[in-house]
């Protein structure tokens, strides 16, 4: 079995690195909160201080009148080898180790001034002081400001209440231990630290009972009602302690002399020697760490049951996060890839259907090109007066003889110039929503959020590869469209039947009242032949544009949206891809703090396991 020493000693290191790491819970119980410490409660002057400087063996705590505590004071006892000297640390200044003990006590006082002024105002942010010496038990003690009645000059009416809410704060957790401080020249009735511990902890099994200044008692009386449980019973015994005298604190008389003297007081007095053994400051300390020790064992399963749960809460937050990244070229690169990969298949399922967006491409398609294409001013190029005006310059001063053929081609030549608008209009929509897409694929790819520049860099890669699509794209159906104008479907006209043209003039040796050479009917045949086959290219740019589209847009999209971004990644140096994996700071401390926790817990786990069962 672990020795007590080496047990509480592991409980202090533990609660001090909680401490130097923050970690005093949040949502839930924080490991600190679940390891047992000693909570110093009592009303002003009933002796805490004299109590907790006569654990430690040093006279260390600042003095005076009022409210001298005005922070909480997690104090931390480690206990060395006989023979080494003994210092202490506070956690706000870590690299100075204190020997002078009076320097430590201008350091307290300082401390608290440095947060509440040079008022009389109180704080909860605690300070934490750790001493080491071969004169004290690995014990952890948390003395509390003295509760009050009534606000003196300079504090605020709620003080009352706010010290109380402190102190309860503290008392009232589960693995607290009460450590209540009650004067013996005042009647345990009017005891406001047994008043508290008895609201939160009204079975007594977390509280010990302390009875100070036993010797400022007035003659022909004794505590030994007290002290026995007759007159208020606990758990756990009290314990009788004999304050230093004001003269031995202003002579500085040595507190272990000061031990001694009490020893002697309790071994000597007719009330109190058949207790002796068990009261003074020495007693009451080991009592608490052997109780320490015990609660310590009853609470490892539930303990290690909590590093656990954090443990596992911690790697999923570091998952959700994003682990460090390997600082070798190598690992950045491959690091890019996988990211880039994962932008990659949020992108795929956009287009394929998975998330939503891609369906707005069927839209362009199917209804904004044919709404385009019903849209083209084709009545008014293949007007009357327009065909006439065309087919008439077409021929130039020699009439056709059979067929306009030179007016035809021009009509059907400007006609299908029209399908370059919507043609260049469904590349460009098509494009537009591509871009939205890839915005949308970024947004939703949890894994880029922790990389602004990579973010940056695979946008601009993106949108660059879609515009180098869009261009070959609209290359493509404008070259459809020219392919219809440059080889006209044959077939198309070999089937018409021109009927022969009737004039309408009554003497056909005199011309009418049209001066033009050929009939308005003759235009209007032609105009109709030009439009049948104009609707036809038209049906069939309808089917081919879309085709082009997704071929040269969509389709590359799929295929190598990051192709060229990825060849660019090889020829990078190391310090370049190092700065595309630059994070957000607080993201970087984020999982620097978590990892330090999950180290301290990993770290908390293997050592008790280690020390509580040998």
């Amino acid at each position: 079995m672990a020795t007590m020493e080496s047990l509480i000693g592991l409980v202090n290191r533990i609660q001090r690195a909680c401490t130097v790491l923050g970690d005093h819970g949040g949502e839930g119980m924080s490991l600190w909160e679940a390891l047992p410490s000693v909570a110093v409660v009592g009303g002003q002057s009933s002796g805490k201080s004299s109590v907790l400087e006569s654990v430690v063996g040093r006279d260390f705590l600042p003095r005076g009148s009022g409210i001298v505590t005005r922070r909480p004071l997690v104090l931390q006892l480690h206990k060395i080898e006989e023979g080494r000297s003994e210092y202490a640390e506070f956690l706000h200044a870590p690299k100075r180790k204190y020997s002078d003990f009076a320097a430590v006590r201008k350091e307290i006082a300082d401390e608290t001034d440095r947060i509440t002024g040079k008022s009389k105002q109180i704080s909860n942010i605690p300070i934490h002081l750790s001493i080491y010496s071969p004169n004290v038990v690995n014990l952890t003690l948390i003395d509390l400001p003295g509760l009050t009645k009534v606000a003196v000059e300079g504090q605020p009416e709620s003080i009352v209440e706010d010290i109380e809410n402190m102190v309860r704060s503290y008392v009232e957790k589960p693995n607290c231990i009460i450590l209540a401080i009650s004067p013996a020249n005042q009647d345990i009735a009017t005891s406001d630290a047994i008043k508290l511990a008895r609201e939160v902890d009204p079975t007594g099994e977390r509280t010990f009972g302390v009875l100070t200044k036993l010797d400022l008692m007035d003659k022909g009386t004794n505590a030994l009602d007290v002290l026995e449980g007759r007159s208020y019973r606990l758990q756990h015994p009290w314990v009788g302690i004999v304050n230093r005298s004001q003269a031995d604190i202003n002579k500085n008389v040595d507190m272990i002399a000061a031990r001694r003297k009490e020893r002697e007081y309790f071994e000597t007095s007719p009330e109190y020697s058949h207790l002796s053994s068990k009261m003074g400051a020495e007693y009451l300390a080991k009592l608490l760490s052997r109780h320490l020790e015990t609660v310590i064992r009853q609470r490892i399963p539930s303990i290690i049951a909590l590093i656990n749960k954090t443990i596992d809460e911690l790697n999923a937050e570091l998952d959700r996060i994003g682990r460090p990244i390997a600082v070798d070229s190598g690992a950045q690169l491959y690091t890019i890839l996988e990211l880039c990969r994962a932008f990659d298949r949020v992108f795929k399922e956009h287009l394929d259907g998975g998330r939503p967006g891609g369906d707005r491409i069927y839209g362009v398609f199917d209804h904004q090109l044919p709404a385009a294409l019903k849209k083209l001013p084709l009545d008014r190029h293949l007007s009357l007066k327009n065909v006439q005006k065309v087919v008439s310059e077409a021929d130039g001063y020699q009439p056709h003889l059979i067929a306009p053929e030179q007016g035809y081609r021009r009509l059907i030549d400007g006609s299908i110039s029209y399908f370059k608008g919507p043609a260049e209009a469904s590349v460009d929509a098509v494009h537009f929503v591509l871009k939205e897409l890839v915005r949308k694929s970024i947004a939703e790819t949890e894994e880029l959020k922790r990389f602004p520049t990579l973010t940056a860099d695979i946008a601009a890669a993106a949108n660059e590869a879609l515009e180098r699509f869009r261009d070959e794209s609209r290359k493509t159906v404008l070259r459809l469209v020219d392919m219809e104008s440059s080889y006209l479907t044959v077939e198309f006209f070999r089937k018409l039947h021109l009927e022969p043209e009737k004039t309408t003039n009554q003497n056909p040796n005199q011309p009418g009242p049209n001066a033009d050479r050929y009939s308005d009917n003759h235009f209007r045949r032609i105009g109709s032949n030009v439009s049948a086959y104009i609707g036809m290219v038209c049906d069939t740019l309808k089917n081919s544009i879309p085709k082009a589209v997704v071929y040269c847009q969509v389709r590359e999209a799929k295929r190598s949206l990051l192709n060229h971004f990825y060849a660019q990644l090889g020829k990078r140096e190391k310090e370049r891809l190092g700065a595309m994996l630059d994070e957000d700071p607080q993201l970087m401390e984020r999982r620097a703090t978590i990892a330090k926790r999950l180290e301290l817990y990993k770290s908390a786990r293997d050592e008790i396991d280690s020390v509580a069962w040998k």
